[in-house]
Formats: C-alpha cells, structure tokens, sequence
C-alpha cells in the first residue's frame, strides 16, 4: 500500500467515523403540525392576572369603592378600604370574591367583578421569543396561537438568524419536567411550510440562534 493510498484510507475513515457520530447523536423531538387557522377554536386555561396588568373593579351599588386599577410589581393593588391585596397569581374571579371577603367587613353583602383592561399575565403565561429574532420579546398567550402568530408579533427572523435550529423550551406543570423540542421557523416563514408550524402554549420559550456563517 502506496503512503498516497493510506492517507486517503485515513481520511475516508476518519470521515465516516465522524460522520457516525453526527449520526448517533439524538435530535431534538419535533412537535406536531398545527393549522394556520384552528378549524376548531376554544377557550385556553382561566387567565392568571400578572404584574403591571390593568384591571377595572366594579362594586355594584357602591361605584366609589371601585375603580381602575393597575397591578404593581410586587403583584399587590390598594382599593378604597382595601390596602395591599395580592393580585399576581389570582384568576379575576378569584380575585373579585377576595375583594368581596374585605369588603363584607364594611358594607353589607358586596357584589364585585373584576375585569382586565390591559394584560401582561404572569411568566407562566407568556410566550417568550429570544435570540435572532427582529424585537426578543415576552407576548401574552392567547387562546389557539402557534409559532407562526408569535413569529408576527416579533417581526420574524433577523438578518443571520438560522431559524431551522431554533429550539422550544416547554415545562410540563403534571410531571414537573422540562422538554425541548426542534424547530423549522426558516422553513415556515422563508418556504410556507405549513408543517413548520406548530401549537403553542402557555409558558413556552423560543430560543432563536445564530447562523455561524
């Protein structure tokens, strides 16, 4: 065997050995195709009032004991007799018969609703886009969103993003675990790829990287 022929010998195996490492290393789960326009629409989880979220309290009979309101960021709000009352973490039904326990002290059989205005949710309700992307940014969930909505909301991809090595980062409340699944944003917005595009949820993460090149 020639030197000339063992150093191709070398490097062909050389080639394959990496190339079976490429091979062997497990890719990223990929989640299930979601229709550009959901054929059936539906309501997603009670909403959760977060930090900064402006919310209207109605007192029926009693209108100065209501108001607008907005949320601080240590996740409290102070009403008319009502000082320091946890919001954050709080649906607005639960929130208006917290208001309706205070109140009974003061007046008689208290009826209270609780309506959010303008909403950012808790974190656990956000939709978060980082990385390559034309504005990172956290966005309200909203019922039946999918990549290709949050895509709009953060004005796609920027000019060196690779989009189809972005990653979803999703923590399952039941089994407390967290699992990050592959995705294909180049091929959905760059080619249409209606199988790109994917449902999303509350809490998800989108992490965009860079092209290297």
């Amino acid at each position: 065997m020639t030197v000339k022929t063992a150093t191709v010998l070398t490097l062909a195996l050389t080639a394959t050995a990496i190339a079976g490492c490429a091979g062997g290393q497990s890719a990223a789960p990929q989640l299930p195709a979601a229709a550009f326009v959901s054929g059936a629409q539906g309501p997603s989880e009670n909403y959760v009032i977060g930090p900064l979220d402006s919310l209207t309290i109605f007192v029926w009979r009693n209108p100065e004991l209501g108001g607008k309101v907005q949320v601080r960021p240590d996740g409290r709000i102070t009403t008319p007799l009502i000082a320091d009352l946890p919001a954050v973490g709080r649906t607005p039904a639960q929130l208006a018969d917290d208001i309706t326990q205070r109140l009974g002290t003061f007046i008689k059989e208290p009826l209270v609703s609780v309506i959010v205005d303008n909403f950012s949710g808790t974190f656990s309700q956000q939709v978060r886009i980082v990385g390559a992307t034309a504005k990172p940014a956290s966005i309200p969930y909203r019922a039946n969103m999918t990549l290709l909505d949050a895509m709009i909301a953060v004005g796609g991809l920027s000019e060196f993003a690779s989009g189809n090595k972005a990653r979803l980062i999703r923590f399952d409340k039941a089994s407390g675990k967290q699992t990050e699944y592959g995705l294909r944003i180049g091929r959905l917005l760059k080619q249409g790829d209606a199988s790109a595009n994917v449902a999303l949820q509350p809490g998800d993460v989108i992490i965009i990287p860079e092209s290297m090149f």
